[in-house]
């Protein structure tokens, strides 16, 4: 079974078996029972995050890897556990109310999808997807159910990031014609794939682990518990991991869409692992907050970024590890990543931001500086959603366009330095080479 063909079933919606699943079946009630799919490294955190809810009572947990279901099992003790997604949601579908899915990237879609196909609300960690089909089921599955669903950018629910937003979206720096974002972050790997094959770990099911890849050898510290970012069968690169996080507030600011054109100057592809150092360039149609195109410039690997007169600081101040730059028509503004608020730069200078310049209805409030209470707004979000009290703010309605959209300039990194052209009509790029890089083959496991 290849991806699509699977997409294509997942997407099957009929009037016999499918119910809205929209507020009003979560409004009176006064618990969520939680399901959670990973619960190590980021998985972890989100259950913390998830059942520091009063609402929340964890009902099921699930990991290929028995060490972290053991520790998750102590803080959720009455919680049933599984080591196979598929199990969990089958057995246990009708005492699951909303499912978290924390997986590497490949699994994300395939669980989610199973998941929404129950007609389960889904919290799905960043990136939404492993490639630009799942993406788009996703957003259709999301849409045509009605379902409550949340991607985990927790940062997008930040008092800072919110207040960047505002302030581009009143003019502060006026129309916006450049955005350059950095991280120096290196999930990448240039060397050679492994060769031969390691004992695979009591306490890991190397076959559930792969899920829907295809088949490879097991080598310690290559792929689990960490690495995998790095590779391309696995995850998304820097760009995919940290990109999502930087770019989502430029994306939303000045409501981006698909870009028009994009380059990755990069290495040349070895067909195992992302490049160390990526700098990807963007060209989207115009928005009432920019120029006719807005140009967005990535920089990512262990020397990011790159110098350029955009990001020289006032009285030759270090940049942040971490950020984005605004460049507009009237100055700049630099939103660090993450727990600092984003700093106005006119003429070379820091100068103090106006808040009046937002209008009434819409401003924050005094500037938040505990990140504690801040962490969890984007989980409880979610599950405040699911009890009918309010929405989320990154429905997959919205970041399955922006995981789309830089799932574009991770495809760019199989073609070096290479412009690739974006048709927003037919949803594939010119460069015929660079379609087959949308979708890829699921194995049956």
């Amino acid at each position: 079974m290849n991806k699509r063909e699977f997409l294509k079933s997942a997407a099957i919606l009929t009037s016999a078996s499918v119910l809205p699943t929209s507020i009003w079946k979560y409004a009176k009630a006064d618990k969520l029972r939680t399901a959670h799919i990973g619960v190590g490294g980021m998985g972890m955190e989100d259950l913390k995050s998830i059942s520091s809810h009063e609402a929340v009572e964890v009902t099921a947990l699930c990991d290929v890897d028995a060490k972290n279901l053991a520790v998750a099992q102590k803080r959720h003790p009455n919680a049933k556990v599984f080591a196979d997604y598929r199990e969990m949601l089958k057995e246990m579908g009708d005492q699951i109310d909303a499912v978290i899915v924390s997986t590497p990237d490949h699994t994300h879609a395939p669980a989610s999808i199973m998941a929404m196909e129950m007609n389960k609300p889904v919290y799905c960690q960043k990136p939404l997807t492993h490639h630009v089909s799942e993406a788009r089921a996703m957003r259709k599955m999301a849409e045509e159910k009605n379902l409550i669903t949340q991607m985990g950018i927790q940062v997008h629910s930040f008092y800072d990031y919110k207040l960047a937003t505002l302030l581009i979206q009143a003019g502060i720096i006026g129309k916006v014609k450049t955005v350059r974002a950095w991280s120096p972050k290196n999930w990448g790997y240039d060397g050679p794939a492994p060769e031969g094959a390691d004992q695979v770990p009591d306490h890991l099911n190397w076959d559930l682990w792969l899920g829907t890849a295809k088949e490879r050898a097991y080598k310690e510290n290559m792929y689990h518990p960490g690495n995998w970012r790095k590779i391309l069968d696995y995850g998304c690169g820097t760009l995919g991991d940290m990109g999502v996080h930087i770019f989502d507030t430029p994306y939303n600011a000045l409501a981006l869409d698909i870009p028009l054109t994009i380059q990755n100057k990069c290495r040349k592809p070895t067909g195992f692992g992302f490049p160390e150092n990526n700098t990807v360039t963007y060209k989207f149609p115009g928005t009432k907050y920019t120029d006719k195109y807005l140009k967005w410039v990535w920089y990512d690997g262990v020397d990011a970024p790159k110098k350029h007169k955009d990001l020289r600081l006032p009285d030759k101040e270090s940049l942040p590890d971490q950020g984005a730059m605004f460049i507009g028509e009237k100055g700049r503004l630099l939103l660090p990543h993450f727990m600092q608020l984003p700093r106005l730069i006119v003429k070379g200078k820091y100068q103090d931001i106006d808040m009046n310049i937002i209008p009434k209805a819409d401003r924050l409030g005094e500037p938040v500086r505990d990140y504690g209470p801040e962490g969890e707004k984007h989980y409880h979000q979610f599950v405040d959603a699911c009890l009918g009290k309010g929405e989320c703010t990154a429905p997959f309605t919205y970041s399955a366009r922006l995981t789309e959209t830089i799932l574009l300039g991770v495809i760019a990194g199989r073609f070096p330095n290479k412009k690739l052209h974006w048709n927003n009509e037919t949803s594939l790029f010119d460069e015929k080479e660079a379609n087959e890089f949308l979708n890829s083959p699921y194995r049956e496991f």
